[in-house]
């Protein structure tokens, strides 16, 4: 077998073998520096995937030379190399460009086991997207969620502690209601590869388990991905983390539970049960708009920027649901490539959230005040990545709305209403982003306050992720190729 028949394996491999070591390195810089190579290792994998995966149908690996279905099989698509990349490259962004901000809030004691806690996390969700059946998507699941869990109490803020009690809770009737569902397809079906499944429910003559699990699956991802009104746990699991740690979750975690949502009700249900769309998009589409409104106008009001992003978040969910819950090419190319968009967006704010930690001891906005002129790189930064969140042209973020837009208005006279939804929402995104800009701007610092930045590996890798949102909005070539190519392929099995 060649080195490039391995890459599906090795998306997996590296950061899962790289774990156990980082716990075993001592409590000097070690285990954070294998952790950082094992990251950019991964991501160098997820863009040789990229490349090799936008011309072919699907990689698949058969994992200890059993084929499909009766053996475990990695199967690699455009939709799960574009994930693949968002994993690896907020990873590796976020761990070389944040050692100090680490450093600081996690105790010395427990970095060895926190850096391999991060490695199973990206290990978890690599394996997630590259499973090709519905058992061992659970497996990386709950492999993710748990080093996930550790990450975020892993730092000196005591209020994680109630709050990963909450996502743990959550996050586990998600995931008991996704198994619940995987039997009762296992109990009709006799297979649990999803490629074998969409074949084999067409001929189950009782379909009531069938629809059960349509239910439970739905229920348990959406609850994963934060689904409004399913994101209870989302805000203060964000908000009290480590600002590392947020800003690696909210690029991803959220985006790889929406894939296992899409490729499951598109590929497996929408394929074998008629009428399944119409389900599908009437429950999800007033789900959506309400989350773009609703945690928008939260946004608003809110009073400590890590929650105000959080509730930002929430929307951003919103949007990408509803781009799949109008059940085109165009809707569903427009929700994928947000998920890289938003994740380019989110990504860079939660590091100028990081960069402003370190000179701030509070991030309420009222503490805030005159940042801008003590960390004036930091707040161009910030700006930049709210630009891309609100969606202004020549940002990552216009992108993706502006295909939304063109989606919702092909399906008639409902999508006025819907491209009304989404210009509100940008404009309520204005006004939250601006009551940020105006506290650092325009609001007189504390005195003597002066000029004092965020280490230069921070800054750099902040405004890294900053002209990312430019480059992407400028030249939006690949995440758009690999979301044409993953909308073309789910939308083969809607009826």
């Amino acid at each position: 077998m060649t080195f490039a028949e391995q890459l599906p394996a090795l998306a997996v491999a590296v950061p899962l073998g790289a774990a156990p070591v980082a716990a075993l390195l001592g409590r000097g810089s070690l285990p954070w520096a294998l952790a950082a190579v094992a990251s950019v290792a991964s991501f160098a994998v997820a863009l040789l995937l990229a490349v090799a995966a936008a011309g072919v149908d699907a990689i698949s690996y058969d994992v200890g030379g059993w084929a499909a279905p009766y053996g475990i099989e990695l199967r690699i698509t455009s939709f799960s190399a574009l994930l693949l990349l968002i994993i690896t490259g907020a990873s590796s962004a976020v761990l070389l460009g944040t050692k100090a901000s680490l450093d600081a809030e996690v105790a010395r004691g427990r970095r060895p086991y926190f850096y391999a806690a991060w490695l199973l996390a990206v290990g978890g969700l690599s394996g997630i997207v590259a499973s090709g059946d519905a058992f061992n998507i659970f497996v990386f699941m709950e492999v993710s969620s748990l080093a996930t869990y550790i990450l975020i109490a892993g730092g000196s803020d005591s209020r994680a502690l109630p709050a990963v009690f909450k996502y743990l809770v959550m996050g586990t009737i998600g995931a008991t209601f996704y198994l619940i569902g995987v039997g009762l397809i296992y109990m009709m079906t006799g297979t649990l590869n999803l490629a074998d499944m969409e074949a084999r429910i067409g001929g189950v003559a009782d379909l009531k388990p069938i629809l059960a699990a349509v239910g439970f699956v739905t229920l348990g991802l959406a609850l994963k991905a934060g689904v409004f009104p399913l994101h209870v746990w989302l805000p203060n699991a964000y908000a009290w983390s480590p600002h590392a740690v947020t800003a690696f979750i909210a690029a991803c975690s959220t985006k790889v539970s929406l894939y296992v949502l899409l490729r499951f009700d598109f590929m497996v249900f929408q394929g074998s049960l008629a009428e399944h769309g119409v389900h599908f998009s009437g429950f999800l589409l007033p789900l959506a708009v309400l989350a773009v409104l609703v945690a928008s106008a939260t946004a608003m009001s809110e009073g400590h920027l890590k929650r105000l992003l959080a509730w930002s978040s929430i929307a951003q969910v919103g949007y990408i649901v509803l781009g799949a819950s109008l059940l085109t090419e165009a809707g569903l190319t427009a929700g994928i490539v947000h998920m890289f968009n938003h994740a380019l967006a989110k990504g860079a704010l939660f590091l100028a959230v990081a960069c402003l930690a370190t000179r701030f001891a509070s991030l309420a906005l009222a503490d805030l005040a005159g940042a801008a002129r003590r960390m004036p790189w930091t707040m161009a930064a910030f700006a930049v990545g709210a630009l891309s969140l609100i969606g202004i042209p020549g940002t990552a973020g216009f992108v993706s709305k502006w295909y939304l837009v063109l989606a919702a208005l092909k399906t008639g006279a409902a999508g006025a209403a819907l491209v009304a939804v989404i210009v509100i929402s940008s404009l309520m995104a204005v006004w939250y982003v601006w009551r940020v800009v105006e506290t650092a701007w325009f609001r007189v610092p504390a005195a003597g306050a002066g000029r004092d930045e965020a280490p230069l590996p921070m800054l750099a890798m902040l405004w890294l992720a900053a002209l990312a949102n430019v480059w992407f909005g400028l030249q939006p070539g690949l995440p758009l190729a690999l979301s044409e190519s993953a909308a073309t392929a789910l939308m083969r099995y809607v009826q």
